[in-house]
């Protein structure tokens, strides 16, 4: 599984790298612990967890799963230790505690049931069955392979950043923001590509509101580019801090695909 799929593509911080939280290897290590849990609790929240990658978050949505097929009484007690003492706290950076969330969550699971013809009352609820019909088949970043990451050139006399690429897209990696930063200052930007304005981005300062990467662009014309980020508003108090550029081609580069170069940049083999 992770060597034929745990190649990442639309997180660029995990592209050449031994990381990735993208949802169709997480999804499987879901259901890897989920089919091998055999309905035991622990066992399904163990297998999911020793399964790797995004080894938080998955073993929360299986175990989330199997609550549901379980209920809330069958969930072992050790797994809900603290938990009432917890229920009542915001989360950070949120007005919602998971009081609320419960309480949401059951607002619209009860409108979606009533929406597709069930019916609901004090003390019961009846769910109209209905066919299952398989929803068409999507595949993100189709014919899109990262290929390189190169070093992206400032000008400081300009505000200004630029590069050069041989590819269909990029995406410029960096950040405005600083760890906990409660500023209120935004940061313009506007994106030229080959010469012409492609956009205006806004980069918050904010932790809580920033830009995760500065810009991207998916679907060029294959061929030779050029791309400058320049910066409307500098501030001497905050900076933009550009890491690097990654290229996309239609393309793998010589064949390999992001997680075989991954392979072979973290074991050393050539």
């Amino acid at each position: 599984m992770q060597k034929k799929w745990a190649n990442d593509i639309g997180c660029p911080e995990g592209v050449f790298l031994p990381f990735n939280i993208d949802a169709k290897v997480n999804a499987a290590y879901v259901v890897i612990g989920l089919l091998y849990g055999n309905g035991d609790f622990t066992k399904t929240l163990e297998i999911t967890t020793r399964c790797g990658q995004d080894a938080d978050c998955n073993p929360s949505t299986a175990g989330g799963i199997l609550g549901a097929l379980m209920g809330y009484d069958k969930i072992p007690a050790f797994w809900k230790q603290g938990l009432a003492e917890a229920e009542g706290i915001n989360f950070k950076y949120t007005s919602m505690s998971l009081n609320t969330v419960y309480d949401v969550s059951l607002k619209h699971a009860l409108e979606n049931i009533r929406r597709h013809g069930g019916k609901t009352s004090d003390d019961k609820i009846i769910i109209r069955t209905e066919k299952p019909t398989p929803v068409k088949f999507e595949k993100s970043f189709d014919g899109v392979f990262p290929v390189i990451s190169k070093p992206i050139q400032w000008n400081a006399a300009k505000d200004e950043a630029s590069f050069e690429f041989d590819g269909i897209g990029f995406v410029i990696r960096g950040d405005a923001s600083e760890w906990n930063s409660q500023s209120d200052y935004i940061f313009q930007a506007d994106i030229n590509i080959d010469g012409k304005k492609e956009s205006t981005v806004l980069l918050p300062v904010n932790f809580t509101t920033r830009r995760y990467d500065l810009a991207w662009k998916y679907d060029l014309p294959r061929g030779r580019h050029k791309v400058t980020l320049h910066i409307l508003n500098p501030s001497d108090k905050n900076r933009v801090r550009i890491d690097n550029a990654l290229i996309y081609s239609s393309q793998p580069v010589n064949g390999l695909k992001a997680n075989e170069i991954a392979e072979k940049k973290f074991t050393g083999k050539n």
